[in-house]
């Protein structure tokens, strides 16, 4: 496969998983604001916090080092019953992870009153198993992925959910006494949906033949122990505020569900638009190019379009930033209200989701940054990501990536303490911050010295046009002075004409998006538009 062919079904495959993650996140969406009519905001914390964590970081550390080393470009024609082998294996290391993991959660951390929120240590160890199936899924989704396989990706996940908050609805509605059962059921339904859809495919016969092959391959399961190494960390980064929430108890679980929903409005666009696009345009990187070789190394047509796509990626995800951004900070108070009334947008919710407007912008170019490099370093240089911080000109410092990523994460979890302590939830967002500004840091070293000796400059992407910096920036104004005149506690005409003047400033930037950036709008149409995707799947 070539690499336009590559392009174009990475392409597809972020297209497609933008459709489901809007899907999903509408679902979600609605699911909260009806929830919350029914359930203490004490469950939602400790579901979506203390259970989630649960969840996510079983599942993460047990198969994140595997789709990443699995997914790579290293070894083109490979035998892919060795990576299937391979991929077997989060099944036990999940096991593992799981015993550990739930003895932590059983023991060691602060139980939850059993009068207010009952049921608790039946609920770990019920999403505990549901984390294990999910990961009978794993070799089926790899291939799935590796092959562009879009609509089995899309409709699996698609069923899934929408099978997790049917259960979801009805639980809440007729038997609200049973507390976490519901949570723990719903999320049961939702991996065993995942695992049966993409069992039902043809892959499975494939799957099960592998693995009869007792082969494995030793370079791919080395590149695995370097991604797990990294992965372990990155996962404290991803998860921080949560570990600080679940393990130093900075918050109550009140706080904690307020918190949560807040954050889940607020990375709404970060996860349905960054994430897919994140993950599929890994996957194109990872092909197109070759580990471990700069810019000059590289098949140069290749390289030329592996260059435009980044340059393009990134302006697409910086506009979308800062508009988030500039538009963010006027109309949070009226979407937490209109969302979750007086309880969201009475306290400290309008001030979290403010902060979160700045830190979409910030995870928005960390995603793309770390997509490429993660792509483009060879074994040795994900377990030493070689970099160089001029402290003078006379010396010269150079870290080792993952004890930088060690040091990163040690200080974003006693920043988040401290932030936390001194500004409550709004210093999550704060630390979140500090972290991904470094991210990023370190990412754009990377690009830099990868490009440096080539024609090609990707890194552009993150110059906006000042004609759009400056439409932005009186957008901002007149919003802002909008809020205080119409909103939100003057009635619903004046509410609709705050949002008329959001939605006029609006207009006016995406127009001048038109005419400044016609690079970035031709990229769009022909690669990330489903019209034209579906065309070439």
């Amino acid at each position: 496969m070539g690499s336009e062919e590559v392009l174009k079904s990475a392409s597809a495959l972020a297209s497609y998983s933008v459709l489901l993650q809007v899907m999903f996140r509408l679902l979600t969406f609605f699911l909260n604001a009806f929830t919350l009519r029914f359930v203490s905001k004490e469950l939602i914390g400790v579901v979506n916090v203390r259970l989630m964590l649960l969840y996510t970081t079983l599942v993460f550390l047990s198969r994140e080092a595997f789709r990443r080393a699995c997914l790579s470009g290293e070894g083109a024609g490979r035998d892919w019953r060795q990576v299937i082998n391979l991929l077997w294996l989060t099944l036990p290391l999940g096991c593992l992870w799981g015993v550990l993991l739930v003895c932590v959660w059983w023991w060691l951390l602060q139980a939850p009153d059993p009068q207010t929120i009952p049921h608790y240590v039946p609920a770990v160890g019920i999403f505990c198993l549901a984390a294990l199936t999910e990961l009978l899924a794993e070799p089926l989704w790899v291939l799935a992925h590796a092959h562009m396989l879009v609509r089995l990706k899309v409709v699996a996940e698609s069923l899934a959910m929408i099978a997790k908050c049917v259960v979801t609805v009805v639980m809440v509605v007729s038997a609200p006494q049973w507390g976490l059962y519901i949570f723990s059921a719903a999320q049961v339904r939702l991996t065993m949906y995942v695992v049966l859809c993409k069992k039902c495919c043809q892959l499975m016969h494939d799957c099960v033949f592998l693995c009869l092959q007792p082969l494995i391959n030793w370079k791919l399961a080395t590149l695995t122990w370097s991604f797990f190494k990294q992965s372990f960390l990155k996962q404290i980064l991803t998860e921080g505020e949560r570990y600080v929430m679940t393990f130093l108890n900075v918050l109550n679980f009140g706080d904690q569900g307020v918190y949560d929903i807040v954050n889940n409005l607020g990375s709404m666009v970060a996860r349905f638009l960054f994430l897919p696009i994140e993950e599929s345009f890994y996957v194109f990187f990872a092909k197109v190019l070759e580990r471990g070789q700069n810019a000059q190394q590289q098949k140069q047509e290749e390289i030329s379009i592996a260059a435009d796509v980044l340059e393009c990626l990134l302006k697409l995800v910086l506009l979308v930033g800062l508009i988030i951004t500039a538009f963010g900070y006027s109309y949070s108070h009226l979407a937490l209200d209109m969302y979750g009334g007086e309880l969201l947008s009475s306290g400290t919710g309008p001030s979290l989701l403010r902060c979160y407007s700045f830190y979409v912008l910030l995870l928005a170019v960390n995603g793309v940054t770390e997509c490429f490099v993660f792509a483009a370093m060879s074994k040795e240089e994900v377990d030493r990501y070689m970099h160089f911080l001029h402290i003078s000109a006379s010396f010269l410092y150079v870290c080792r990536y993952n004890l930088v990523m060690l040091a990163l994460s040690a200080s974003f979890l006693l920043l988040s303490y401290w932030l936390t302590w001194l500004f409550g939830g709004v210093g999550f967002i704060l630390a979140n911050c500090c972290n991904m500004g470094l991210r990023i840091m370190h990412s754009i070293i990377y690009i830099h010295r990868f490009f440096q000796h080539s024609d090609h400059t990707p890194l552009a992407g993150l110059r906006p046009h000042p004609a759009l910096l400056i439409t932005l920036v009186i957008s901002s104004v007149l919003t802002a002075f909008s809020e205080r005149m119409f909103c939100c506690d003057h009635g619903w005409f004046l509410r609709l004409a705050h949002i008329t003047t959001g939605a006029v400033c609006l207009l006016a930037v995406v127009t001048v998006v038109f005419l400044t950036e016609t690079r970035l709008v031709q990229f769009i149409r022909t690669q990330l538009l489903p019209k034209y995707s579906k065309k070439h799947t």
